[in-house]
Protein backbone atom coordinates (compact mmCIF):
# COMPACT_ATOMS: atom_id res chain seq x y z
CA UNK A 1 0.00 0.00 0.00
CA UNK A 2 1.03 3.72 -1.02
CA UNK A 3 1.59 6.08 1.77
CA UNK A 4 -0.51 8.84 1.75
CA UNK A 5 1.33 11.99 0.61
CA UNK A 6 -0.52 14.81 1.06
CA UNK A 7 1.11 16.07 4.00
CA UNK A 8 4.78 16.61 2.31
CA UNK A 9 3.54 19.81 1.80
CA UNK A 10 4.78 23.22 4.16
CA UNK A 11 3.06 23.82 7.29
CA UNK A 12 2.43 27.40 6.58
CA UNK A 13 0.29 25.97 3.71
CA UNK A 14 -1.98 24.42 6.59
CA UNK A 15 -2.16 27.49 8.41
CA UNK A 16 -3.17 29.72 5.53
CA UNK A 17 -5.97 27.25 4.18
CA UNK A 18 -7.27 27.28 7.97
CA UNK A 19 -7.15 30.87 7.55
CA UNK A 20 -8.90 30.87 4.40
CA UNK A 21 -11.79 28.52 6.55
CA UNK A 22 -12.39 30.41 9.26
CA UNK A 23 -12.73 33.81 7.32
CA UNK A 24 -15.36 32.11 4.54
CA UNK A 25 -12.81 32.61 1.93
CA UNK A 26 -12.55 28.41 1.18
CA UNK A 27 -14.90 28.85 -2.47
CA UNK A 28 -12.47 31.70 -3.11
CA UNK A 29 -11.22 31.36 -6.62
CA UNK A 30 -7.17 31.86 -7.07
CA UNK A 31 -5.06 31.34 -10.49
CA UNK A 32 -1.29 30.03 -9.39
CA UNK A 33 1.44 30.17 -11.72
CA UNK A 34 4.29 27.82 -11.39
CA UNK A 35 7.71 29.33 -13.27
CA UNK A 36 11.27 29.90 -12.68
CA UNK A 37 13.62 33.09 -12.62
CA UNK A 38 17.06 31.30 -14.06
CA UNK A 39 18.25 28.48 -16.15
CA UNK A 40 20.47 25.82 -14.24
CA UNK A 41 24.14 25.22 -14.67
CA UNK A 42 24.52 28.44 -16.22
CA UNK A 43 22.55 27.11 -19.42
CA UNK A 44 20.44 28.28 -22.02
CA UNK A 45 17.43 26.15 -21.89
CA UNK A 46 15.85 23.88 -19.05
CA UNK A 47 13.42 20.61 -19.98
CA UNK A 48 10.23 20.33 -18.02
CA UNK A 49 9.83 17.39 -15.51
CA UNK A 50 8.25 16.09 -12.46
CA UNK A 51 4.28 16.17 -14.00
CA UNK A 52 4.01 12.44 -13.64
CA UNK A 53 4.68 12.86 -10.07
CA UNK A 54 2.38 15.43 -9.71
CA UNK A 55 0.02 13.58 -11.71
CA UNK A 56 -0.04 11.26 -8.86
CA UNK A 57 0.04 13.65 -5.84
CA UNK A 58 -3.14 15.17 -7.39
CA UNK A 59 -4.85 12.16 -7.88
CA UNK A 60 -4.32 10.91 -4.18
CA UNK A 61 -5.01 13.69 -2.45
CA UNK A 62 -6.80 13.58 0.47
CA UNK A 63 -6.71 13.48 4.20
CA UNK A 64 -6.52 10.20 6.11
CA UNK A 65 -7.63 9.74 10.00
CA UNK A 66 -3.79 9.51 10.84
CA UNK A 67 -3.35 12.94 9.43
CA UNK A 68 -6.35 14.38 11.12
CA UNK A 69 -5.51 13.06 14.21
CA UNK A 70 -1.52 14.66 13.85
CA UNK A 71 -3.12 17.79 12.66
CA UNK A 72 -5.68 17.90 15.45
CA UNK A 73 -2.48 16.98 18.49
CA UNK A 74 -1.46 20.55 16.61
CA UNK A 75 -4.56 22.59 17.71
CA UNK A 76 -6.35 23.00 14.14
CA UNK A 77 -9.59 23.98 14.92
CA UNK A 78 -12.23 20.52 14.56
CA UNK A 79 -14.92 22.63 11.47
CA UNK A 80 -11.60 22.74 9.77
CA UNK A 81 -10.74 19.32 10.37
CA UNK A 82 -13.78 18.01 9.27
CA UNK A 83 -13.57 20.19 6.31
CA UNK A 84 -10.30 18.31 5.55
CA UNK A 85 -11.85 14.94 6.15
CA UNK A 86 -13.51 15.41 2.63
CA UNK A 87 -10.71 17.53 1.36
CA UNK A 88 -9.75 16.48 -2.39
CA UNK A 89 -8.80 18.73 -5.34
CA UNK A 90 -11.56 19.87 -7.42
CA UNK A 91 -9.76 22.67 -9.43
CA UNK A 92 -8.05 22.96 -13.04
CA UNK A 93 -4.26 22.14 -13.60
CA UNK A 94 -2.84 23.40 -17.08
CA UNK A 95 0.93 22.43 -17.67
CA UNK A 96 3.13 21.87 -20.12
CA UNK A 97 4.40 17.88 -20.78
CA UNK A 98 7.63 16.62 -19.22
CA UNK A 99 10.58 17.21 -21.64
CA UNK A 100 9.55 20.68 -22.79
CA UNK A 101 12.24 23.02 -23.60
CA UNK A 102 11.20 25.93 -20.96
CA UNK A 103 12.51 29.02 -20.17
CA UNK A 104 12.57 32.00 -17.29
CA UNK A 105 9.49 33.01 -16.33
CA UNK A 106 7.05 31.23 -18.24
CA UNK A 107 4.27 29.28 -16.49
CA UNK A 108 5.08 25.78 -16.66
CA UNK A 109 2.38 24.78 -14.59
CA UNK A 110 -0.98 26.77 -13.98
CA UNK A 111 -3.26 25.78 -10.90
CA UNK A 112 -7.07 27.52 -10.72
CA UNK A 113 -8.84 26.26 -7.68
CA UNK A 114 -9.95 27.56 -4.47
CA UNK A 115 -7.87 29.35 -2.31
CA UNK A 116 -7.34 26.49 0.22
CA UNK A 117 -6.50 23.46 -2.68
CA UNK A 118 -3.98 25.89 -4.34
CA UNK A 119 -2.47 26.06 -1.25
CA UNK A 120 -2.18 22.95 -0.17
CA UNK A 121 -0.99 21.64 -3.43
CA UNK A 122 2.23 24.43 -3.54
CA UNK A 123 5.28 22.71 -1.80
CA UNK A 124 4.65 18.84 -3.74
CA UNK A 125 4.25 20.62 -6.96
CA UNK A 126 7.67 22.94 -6.53
CA UNK A 127 9.11 19.86 -5.34
CA UNK A 128 8.56 17.66 -8.42
CA UNK A 129 9.28 20.67 -10.73
CA UNK A 130 12.46 21.58 -9.08
CA UNK A 131 13.49 18.14 -8.85
CA UNK A 132 12.42 16.65 -12.28
CA UNK A 133 13.25 19.94 -14.39
CA UNK A 134 16.93 20.17 -12.92
CA UNK A 135 17.55 16.10 -13.17
CA UNK A 136 16.38 16.16 -17.16
CA UNK A 137 18.37 19.35 -18.01
CA UNK A 138 22.03 18.10 -16.39
CA UNK A 139 20.74 14.77 -18.48
CA UNK A 140 20.04 16.26 -21.72
CA UNK A 141 22.92 18.28 -21.37
CA UNK A 142 25.22 15.44 -20.45
CA UNK A 143 23.57 13.10 -22.95
CA UNK A 144 23.76 15.54 -26.07
CA UNK A 145 27.69 15.90 -24.77
CA UNK A 146 28.31 12.04 -25.20
CA UNK A 147 27.70 13.11 -28.74
CA UNK A 148 25.79 9.70 -29.55
CA UNK A 149 27.83 7.32 -26.96
CA UNK A 150 25.66 6.15 -24.41
CA UNK A 151 25.30 7.71 -20.69
CA UNK A 152 24.87 5.44 -17.93
CA UNK A 153 22.79 6.98 -14.35
CA UNK A 154 25.34 5.35 -12.23
CA UNK A 155 24.35 8.00 -9.13
CA UNK A 156 22.19 5.67 -6.34
CA UNK A 157 24.48 5.88 -3.60
CA UNK A 158 25.12 9.71 -4.15
CA UNK A 159 20.91 10.62 -3.80
CA UNK A 160 19.54 12.74 -2.10
CA UNK A 161 17.80 9.74 -0.26
CA UNK A 162 16.79 6.49 -1.73
CA UNK A 163 12.98 7.75 -3.04
CA UNK A 164 14.97 10.58 -4.56
CA UNK A 165 17.48 8.25 -6.20
CA UNK A 166 14.87 5.94 -7.94
CA UNK A 167 12.65 9.22 -9.17
CA UNK A 168 16.10 10.28 -10.55
CA UNK A 169 16.85 7.31 -12.20
CA UNK A 170 13.45 7.86 -14.21
CA UNK A 171 14.32 11.47 -14.97
CA UNK A 172 17.75 11.04 -16.38
CA UNK A 173 16.52 8.23 -18.87
CA UNK A 174 13.56 10.44 -19.54
CA UNK A 175 16.59 13.20 -20.47
CA UNK A 176 18.24 10.76 -22.31
CA UNK A 177 20.64 8.24 -20.60
CA UNK A 178 20.83 5.08 -21.77
CA UNK A 179 20.13 3.02 -18.66
CA UNK A 180 20.81 3.05 -14.67
CA UNK A 181 22.35 0.91 -12.28
CA UNK A 182 19.44 1.72 -9.79
CA UNK A 183 17.60 -1.58 -9.98
CA UNK A 184 14.44 -0.37 -7.96
CA UNK A 185 13.83 1.65 -11.12
CA UNK A 186 14.88 -0.46 -13.30
CA UNK A 187 11.68 -3.11 -12.34
CA UNK A 188 9.51 -0.08 -11.44
CA UNK A 189 9.70 1.31 -14.77
CA UNK A 190 11.26 -0.62 -17.01
CA UNK A 191 14.89 1.34 -17.71
CA UNK A 192 17.78 -1.12 -18.62
CA UNK A 193 19.92 -2.06 -16.17
CA UNK A 194 23.72 -1.97 -16.34
CA UNK A 195 26.23 -3.17 -14.10
CA UNK A 196 29.86 -4.06 -13.81
CA UNK A 197 32.02 -4.53 -10.53
CA UNK A 198 33.37 -2.46 -7.53
CA UNK A 199 37.17 -2.02 -6.68
CA UNK A 200 36.03 -4.85 -3.39
CA UNK A 201 35.49 -7.21 -5.50
CA UNK A 202 39.22 -7.21 -6.72
CA UNK A 203 41.00 -6.17 -3.66
CA UNK A 204 38.82 -9.36 -1.49
CA UNK A 205 41.22 -11.51 -3.32
CA UNK A 206 44.86 -12.19 -3.37
CA UNK A 207 44.92 -11.74 -7.24
CA UNK A 208 43.47 -9.29 -9.77
CA UNK A 209 43.21 -12.56 -12.74
CA UNK A 210 41.33 -14.75 -9.92
CA UNK A 211 38.52 -12.22 -8.85
CA UNK A 212 38.04 -11.08 -12.86
CA UNK A 213 38.01 -15.22 -13.45
CA UNK A 214 35.82 -15.77 -10.39
CA UNK A 215 33.66 -13.01 -11.79
CA UNK A 216 33.71 -14.42 -15.40
CA UNK A 217 32.56 -18.08 -14.05
CA UNK A 218 29.35 -16.05 -12.09
CA UNK A 219 28.65 -13.65 -14.53
CA UNK A 220 29.57 -14.61 -17.82
CA UNK A 221 26.95 -12.83 -20.28
CA UNK A 222 27.33 -9.82 -18.20
CA UNK A 223 31.67 -9.44 -18.12
CA UNK A 224 32.41 -5.72 -18.01
CA UNK A 225 35.85 -5.55 -15.55
CA UNK A 226 36.76 -2.90 -14.11
CA UNK A 227 40.52 -2.54 -14.96
CA UNK A 228 42.11 0.15 -13.08
CA UNK A 229 42.38 -1.08 -9.13
CA UNK A 230 45.83 -1.65 -9.39
CA UNK A 231 47.39 -0.67 -12.97
CA UNK A 232 45.35 -0.28 -16.13
CA UNK A 233 47.63 -1.14 -18.67
CA UNK A 234 50.09 -3.74 -16.26
CA UNK A 235 47.49 -6.03 -15.01
CA UNK A 236 44.00 -4.77 -15.24
CA UNK A 237 43.33 -4.69 -19.00
CA UNK A 238 46.35 -7.82 -19.43
CA UNK A 239 43.96 -9.89 -17.01
CA UNK A 240 40.98 -8.91 -18.75
CA UNK A 241 42.23 -10.24 -21.64
CA UNK A 242 43.70 -13.39 -20.53
CA UNK A 243 40.22 -14.36 -18.35
CA UNK A 244 38.54 -13.89 -21.87
CA UNK A 245 40.90 -16.01 -23.90
CA UNK A 246 41.24 -18.57 -21.21
CA UNK A 247 37.77 -18.76 -20.10
CA UNK A 248 34.99 -16.66 -22.43
CA UNK A 249 35.94 -17.63 -25.62
CA UNK A 250 36.21 -21.25 -25.14
CA UNK A 251 33.03 -21.54 -23.79
CA UNK A 252 31.44 -19.39 -26.40
CA UNK A 253 30.96 -15.99 -24.49
CA UNK A 254 31.41 -12.35 -25.05
CA UNK A 255 34.32 -9.93 -23.82
CA UNK A 256 31.48 -7.43 -23.17
CA UNK A 257 33.44 -4.76 -22.24
CA UNK A 258 35.89 -2.97 -19.80
CA UNK A 259 35.56 -0.10 -17.06
CA UNK A 260 37.87 2.37 -15.99
CA UNK A 261 37.18 5.12 -12.89
CA UNK A 262 40.45 6.64 -12.38
CA UNK A 263 43.74 8.28 -14.16
CA UNK A 264 44.00 10.01 -16.94
CA UNK A 265 41.38 8.92 -18.99
CA UNK A 266 41.61 9.89 -22.34
CA UNK A 267 45.16 8.20 -22.32
CA UNK A 268 43.95 5.17 -20.64
CA UNK A 269 40.75 5.09 -22.92
CA UNK A 270 43.83 5.04 -26.03
CA UNK A 271 46.14 2.21 -24.81
CA UNK A 272 43.49 -0.01 -24.02
CA UNK A 273 41.75 0.31 -26.87
CA UNK A 274 45.01 -0.46 -29.03
CA UNK A 275 45.77 -3.71 -26.47
CA UNK A 276 42.10 -4.82 -26.68
CA UNK A 277 41.80 -4.97 -30.74
CA UNK A 278 45.68 -6.37 -30.72
CA UNK A 279 44.00 -9.15 -28.95
CA UNK A 280 41.27 -9.42 -31.32
CA UNK A 281 38.81 -7.79 -29.33
CA UNK A 282 37.67 -5.57 -31.22
CA UNK A 283 34.36 -5.21 -30.06
CA UNK A 284 34.80 -5.29 -26.55
CA UNK A 285 33.62 -1.86 -25.40
CA UNK A 286 35.24 0.61 -23.54
CA UNK A 287 32.81 2.43 -20.45
CA UNK A 288 34.85 5.56 -18.24
CA UNK A 289 33.49 7.35 -15.62
CA UNK A 290 34.73 8.64 -11.95
CA UNK A 291 32.71 12.15 -11.62
CA UNK A 292 32.17 13.07 -15.01
CA UNK A 293 29.56 16.18 -16.02
CA UNK A 294 28.75 17.43 -19.37
CA UNK A 295 31.98 19.68 -19.24
CA UNK A 296 34.77 16.45 -18.69
CA UNK A 297 32.68 14.35 -21.38
CA UNK A 298 33.50 17.05 -24.07
CA UNK A 299 36.33 17.58 -23.13
CA UNK A 300 37.26 13.48 -23.01
CA UNK A 301 36.35 13.58 -26.60
CA UNK A 302 37.97 16.55 -27.84
CA UNK A 303 40.84 14.96 -26.57
CA UNK A 304 40.41 11.65 -28.59
CA UNK A 305 39.01 9.95 -26.15
CA UNK A 306 38.33 5.82 -27.15
CA UNK A 307 34.94 5.20 -25.32
CA UNK A 308 31.92 3.74 -26.04
CA UNK A 309 29.91 4.48 -23.14
CA UNK A 310 29.65 7.19 -19.81
CA UNK A 311 28.96 6.21 -16.24
CA UNK A 312 27.86 9.23 -15.04
CA UNK A 313 27.03 9.33 -10.89
CA UNK A 314 26.11 11.97 -8.96
CA UNK A 315 26.59 14.88 -11.13
CA UNK A 316 23.34 13.41 -12.99
CA UNK A 317 21.73 11.58 -10.04
CA UNK A 318 22.62 14.85 -7.66
CA UNK A 319 23.54 18.36 -9.64
CA UNK A 320 25.03 20.45 -7.72
CA UNK A 321 22.81 23.54 -8.48
CA UNK A 322 18.86 24.18 -8.34
CA UNK A 323 16.02 25.04 -10.28
CA UNK A 324 14.15 27.91 -7.71
CA UNK A 325 11.00 27.26 -9.46
CA UNK A 326 8.07 29.17 -7.60
CA UNK A 327 5.02 29.37 -7.05
CA UNK A 328 3.26 32.62 -7.07
CA UNK A 329 -0.43 33.81 -6.67
CA UNK A 330 -1.37 35.83 -10.38
CA UNK A 331 -5.38 36.15 -10.52
CA UNK A 332 -8.34 35.92 -7.95
CA UNK A 333 -11.44 35.50 -9.47
CA UNK A 334 -14.58 37.44 -7.88
CA UNK A 335 -18.31 37.00 -9.22
CA UNK A 336 -16.98 36.48 -12.29
CA UNK A 337 -14.35 38.94 -12.78
CA UNK A 338 -10.41 38.05 -13.01
CA UNK A 339 -9.00 40.22 -10.62
CA UNK A 340 -4.97 39.89 -11.37
CA UNK A 341 -2.13 39.99 -8.66
CA UNK A 342 0.78 41.15 -8.94
CA UNK A 343 4.40 41.28 -6.61
CA UNK A 344 6.16 44.20 -6.76
CA UNK A 345 9.84 44.06 -5.75
CA UNK A 346 12.84 46.20 -5.28
CA UNK A 347 14.52 43.60 -7.18
CA UNK A 348 13.21 43.43 -10.76
CA UNK A 349 13.39 39.92 -11.28
CA UNK A 350 11.17 39.24 -9.09
CA UNK A 351 8.43 41.53 -9.86
CA UNK A 352 6.12 38.49 -11.56
CA UNK A 353 3.99 38.43 -14.87
CA UNK A 354 0.19 38.95 -13.19
CA UNK A 355 -2.83 37.80 -14.71
CA UNK A 356 -4.39 34.43 -15.96
CA UNK A 357 -2.01 34.11 -19.02
CA UNK A 358 -0.98 31.57 -21.67
CA UNK A 359 2.33 31.08 -23.32
CA UNK A 360 2.95 30.09 -27.23
CA UNK A 361 5.94 29.22 -29.10
CA UNK A 362 6.88 30.65 -32.48
CA UNK A 363 8.31 27.72 -35.10
CA UNK A 364 10.26 28.42 -38.07
CA UNK A 365 7.97 27.08 -40.78
CA UNK A 366 11.42 25.80 -42.94
CA UNK A 367 13.75 24.43 -40.40
CA UNK A 368 11.68 23.85 -37.44
CA UNK A 369 13.52 25.39 -35.50
CA UNK A 370 12.06 27.22 -32.28
CA UNK A 371 11.80 31.20 -32.79
CA UNK A 372 10.82 32.42 -29.58
CA UNK A 373 8.29 32.63 -26.61
CA UNK A 374 5.68 35.40 -26.31
CA UNK A 375 3.68 35.64 -22.49
CA UNK A 376 0.35 36.59 -23.54
CA UNK A 377 -2.84 37.28 -21.10
CA UNK A 378 -5.44 34.14 -21.32
CA UNK A 379 -8.00 35.89 -23.53
CA UNK A 380 -5.65 37.25 -26.45
CA UNK A 381 -5.29 35.63 -29.68
CA UNK A 382 -1.71 34.82 -31.47
CA UNK A 383 -1.84 36.12 -35.30
CA UNK A 384 -0.97 33.16 -37.71
CA UNK A 385 1.13 35.42 -40.35
CA UNK A 386 2.95 37.80 -38.49
CA UNK A 387 4.14 38.80 -35.07
CA UNK A 388 6.70 41.36 -33.73
CA UNK A 389 8.60 40.11 -30.15
CA UNK A 390 8.98 43.21 -28.16
CA UNK A 391 11.63 42.64 -25.48
CA UNK A 392 9.92 42.71 -21.80
CA UNK A 393 11.66 45.48 -20.27
CA UNK A 394 13.97 46.81 -22.90
CA UNK A 395 10.71 47.40 -25.70
CA UNK A 396 12.71 49.14 -27.92
CA UNK A 397 14.42 45.68 -29.15
CA UNK A 398 11.52 43.96 -31.61
CA UNK A 399 12.34 40.78 -33.57
CA UNK A 400 9.34 40.67 -36.18
CA UNK A 401 8.34 37.18 -37.27
CA UNK A 402 6.70 35.76 -40.58
CA UNK A 403 6.53 32.25 -41.99
CA UNK A 404 6.20 30.53 -38.80
CA UNK A 405 3.57 28.19 -36.82
CA UNK A 406 2.38 28.65 -33.55
CA UNK A 407 1.86 26.42 -30.77
CA UNK A 408 0.55 27.10 -27.11
CA UNK A 409 2.60 24.87 -24.87
CA UNK A 410 0.41 24.26 -21.68
CA UNK A 411 -2.26 21.64 -21.93
CA UNK A 412 -4.53 20.54 -19.87
CA UNK A 413 -3.90 17.92 -16.84
CA UNK A 414 -7.04 17.96 -14.80
CA UNK A 415 -10.61 19.75 -15.36
CA UNK A 416 -12.88 19.91 -12.20
CA UNK A 417 -10.57 18.05 -10.28
CA UNK A 418 -10.70 15.16 -12.74
CA UNK A 419 -7.79 13.90 -14.39
CA UNK A 420 -8.21 14.70 -18.76
CA UNK A 421 -4.38 13.86 -19.67
CA UNK A 422 -3.35 11.02 -21.55
CA UNK A 423 0.02 10.41 -19.32
CA UNK A 424 2.99 8.95 -21.64
CA UNK A 425 4.71 6.28 -21.22
CA UNK A 426 8.59 7.07 -20.43
CA UNK A 427 9.67 6.12 -24.09
CA UNK A 428 7.00 8.51 -25.00
CA UNK A 429 8.53 10.95 -22.69
CA UNK A 430 12.28 10.03 -23.69
CA UNK A 431 11.24 10.99 -27.82
CA UNK A 432 9.58 13.96 -27.00
CA UNK A 433 12.41 15.86 -25.02
CA UNK A 434 14.89 14.88 -27.47
CA UNK A 435 12.33 16.30 -29.96
CA UNK A 436 12.04 19.25 -27.89
CA UNK A 437 15.62 19.71 -27.70
CA UNK A 438 16.59 19.28 -31.05
CA UNK A 439 13.74 22.41 -31.64
CA UNK A 440 16.11 24.90 -30.60
CA UNK A 441 19.35 26.61 -32.08
CA UNK A 442 22.72 25.15 -31.27
CA UNK A 443 23.59 28.53 -29.72
CA UNK A 444 21.03 28.21 -28.27
CA UNK A 445 21.94 24.71 -26.40
CA UNK A 446 25.66 25.04 -26.36
CA UNK A 447 27.73 24.46 -23.19
CA UNK A 448 29.40 27.98 -23.15
CA UNK A 449 28.21 31.07 -23.36
CA UNK A 450 24.76 29.88 -24.81
CA UNK A 451 22.62 32.71 -26.75
CA UNK A 452 19.31 33.99 -25.16
CA UNK A 453 16.41 32.37 -26.13
CA UNK A 454 13.85 35.32 -27.13
CA UNK A 455 11.11 35.00 -23.85
CA UNK A 456 8.66 38.52 -24.64
CA UNK A 457 5.42 39.82 -22.95
CA UNK A 458 2.73 40.20 -25.45
CA UNK A 459 1.47 44.31 -25.42
CA UNK A 460 -1.41 43.61 -23.55
CA UNK A 461 0.72 41.76 -20.67
CA UNK A 462 3.14 44.37 -20.32
CA UNK A 463 0.79 47.18 -20.38
CA UNK A 464 -1.01 45.72 -17.22
CA UNK A 465 2.15 44.64 -15.62
CA UNK A 466 3.02 48.24 -15.84
CA UNK A 467 -0.09 49.43 -14.49
CA UNK A 468 -0.29 47.51 -12.13
CA UNK A 469 3.08 48.44 -10.75
CA UNK A 470 2.02 52.10 -10.92
CA UNK A 471 -1.14 51.22 -8.70
CA UNK A 472 0.79 49.29 -6.07
CA UNK A 473 3.31 51.43 -5.93
CA UNK A 474 0.65 54.19 -5.36
CA UNK A 475 -1.69 52.16 -3.11
CA UNK A 476 -4.53 52.93 -5.63
CA UNK A 477 -5.08 48.87 -6.88
CA UNK A 478 -7.42 47.90 -4.08
CA UNK A 479 -10.05 46.52 -5.51
CA UNK A 480 -9.75 47.32 -9.06
CA UNK A 481 -11.24 44.77 -11.90
CA UNK A 482 -8.42 45.13 -14.84
CA UNK A 483 -9.65 41.38 -16.96
CA UNK A 484 -13.14 40.04 -17.39
CA UNK A 485 -13.36 36.21 -17.38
Amino acid sequence: MKKNKTLRTDYYELTMAQTYFKQGKEDSVAYFDLFFRKNPFEGGYTLSGGLDETIEYIKNLHFDDDQIEYLRTKGFDEDFLEYLRNFKFTGDIYAVPDGTAVFPNEAVLTVKANAIEAQIIETSLLTNFNHGGLVMTKAKRITDAADGRGVFEFGARRGRGSDSAVEAAKLAYMGGAAGTSNTDAAMEYGIPVVGTMAHSLVTLYDDEYDAFLDYAKANPNNCVFLVDTYNVLKSGIPNAIRVANEYLKPNGYKFKGIRIDSGDLAYLSKEARKMLDAAGYTDTTICLSNGLNEFTIKDLLEQGAEVDTFGVGDNLTAPNDRLGGVYKLVAVEDEGEVKPRIKVSEDGIKTINPGYKKVYRFYDKDTGYALGDVIALSDEIIPEDKYTLVHPVETWKKTELSNYDVRELQVPIFKDGELVYDVPTLEETREYAEEEFQSLYPEVTRLNKPHGYYVDLSDKLRELKEELIKLRRTGEDKGKVLVKK
